[in-house]
């Protein structure tokens, strides 16, 4: 993104190029009401309090009538930007939305670059970097929980977490820079049991932040369920029935799957990636061998495993060799087992519950059953929804913590082993600046260019 020209006025649709009842064209920037003036002459727009709404004709430069709209007025600073804005709202064909903007164009604004209202936001402090990359996260949401996290954040939640924490950093920081100043004096600023302990604290609650990325990304992605099982096990069938659709392919021919398939499904706002495999067997076909090691692949990265046998024919040993070639210790294993209306009354032995998460007796012929399933797996989201602490859902966020949790790490370590107040001074700053990364109190062209290029033009 061009840092360059910030002091442009900017112009894009901020609602979709389709047709709709209602439209907006949207402008930012220093001649703002000098554009939009010369389009819409009955009143002085600079005479007009801030926060009105205006209905009328709209004209290009030949004094054709474009349409009739209503006009938002925003003066700075008190708008979404910053800066002076107004909102053109027109009828909803995108036919005309592209002339007004033709003519906010000719009349002197430039087309916005993707995100670019939204990093004038940013740079006239209106909302810091986490609650810009909120504003995406919102705007891409694909599930109430992710909705939730992403309000959660645009709000300023982690914001606060992090201003405490840099807060705490730099009184510490100070101190030990205060120290540097009179080594020859051989004082301390800083009493070293409570440094120890104020940094154990910070230490902590960044461990806390991190770690909740693990439940974050799912939540935001979509948490990978992978469903495997030997051949004709149900695995397409239980897949349709979930989806409601009929996606897979179903056979009674074994090996009909010989690659994965995946489909989102949202289960009571929780976004689940499920992967319908190739069945696990041995197999001298080349393609089919293929698809098994893309089911080994899939389950490694897999969080939930719904393992699916036929209760009618597949015998225990054979259970216990396939789950014990997959990783489990990572894994929450759904042990279900399927064509109950073949074997009604099957049991489960405790050798295979043991091994398992949950185990269930399911029927593919009868759908009423697999609301059992559902449930499991609704359960299984519980841990990752209950909770009123700040969850991480951005990559970067992840990595600039991660890397503060390691400067903390070295400087704990540091004081552990005797070294000198220079360079725990030097890892403090270090985690200063990595904590500052994530707001935006510390960045560069380069950065804010790669997260403002994946918002839509317009916002």
């Amino acid at each position: 993104m061009n840092m360059l020209h910030l002091d442009d006025t900017i112009v894009a649709t901020a609602t979709g190029e389709v047709v709709s009842a209602i439209g907006i064209v949207r402008l930012s920037g220093k001649k703002t009401f000098e554009i939009v003036q010369k389009l819409y002459p009955h009143k002085n727009l600079n005479l007009l309090p801030s926060h009105t709404l205006h209905f009328g004709k709209i004209y290009d430069e030949n004094q054709k009538v474009l349409d009739e709209v209503v006009i938002s007025l925003f003066k700075a600073p008190h708008s979404y930007t910053g800066e002076d804005v107004i909102e053109i709202s027109c009828h909803g064909n995108p036919l005309i939305l592209k002339k007004v903007i033709e003519a906010c164009i000719q009349y002197g604004a430039r087309l916005a670059n993707p995100g670019e209202f939204t990093l004038r936001a940013f740079l006239n402090g209106k909302l810091d970097l986490t609650q810009a990359e909120a504003i995406a996260d919102l705007i891409h949401a694909q599930s109430e929980k992710a909705h939730e996290l992403a309000l959660k954040q645009l709000k300023g939640g982690f914001s606060k977490d992090l201003k405490s924490l840099r807060t705490q950093l730099l009184d510490l920081a100070s101190l030990l820079e205060l120290e540097l100043d009179f080594s020859e004096e051989d004082v301390e600023f800083a009493d070293r049991e409570q440094l120890l302990n104020t940094l154990l604290q910070i230490y902590y609650k960044i461990k806390e932040l991190k770690d909740s990325f693990r439940y974050g990304n799912v939540i935001k992605q979509g948490i990978p369920t992978v469903i495997a099982g030997q051949p004709n096990a149900g695995k397409s069938s239980l897949l349709n029935l979930l989806l409601n659709e009929e996606r897979a392919i179903v056979s009674d021919i074994a090996g009909t799957t010989r690659d994965t398939i995946e489909e989102t499904l949202n289960l009571n706002g929780i976004l689940f990636q499920f992967i319908d495999t190739a069945g696990i067997r041995k197999t001298s076909d080349t393609i089919e061998t293929i698809g098994i090691q893309k089911t080994y692949e899939k389950i490694h990265k897999a969080r939930i495993l719904i393992y699916l046998f036929d209760c009618s024919n597949t015998s225990e040993s054979q259970i216990l060799e396939d789950l014990q070639s997959f990783p489990l210790k990572d894994l929450y294993l759904i042990l279900v087992a399927n064509k109950l209306d073949l074997n009604p009354n099957f049991e489960f032995n405790q050798n295979l519950v043991k091994l398992s998460s949950r185990a269930i007796k399911i029927s593919c012929k009868k759908p009423q059953t697999i609301d059992i399933l559902k449930n499991c797996l609704f359960e299984y989201t519980i841990n990752l929804t209950q909770t009123d602490g700040t969850i991480i859902t951005n990559a970067r966020h992840y990595e600039s913590l991660e890397n503060c949790y390691q400067a903390l790490n070295q400087a704990l370590e540091g004081m552990k082993n005797g070294i000198s107040t220079e360079f725990i001074a030097q890892d403090l700053r270090q985690v200063l600046y990595y904590l500052g990364t994530i707001t935006g109190e510390i960045t560069n062209d380069e950065i804010l260019g790669n997260i403002f290029s994946k918002f839509c033009i317009g916002k």
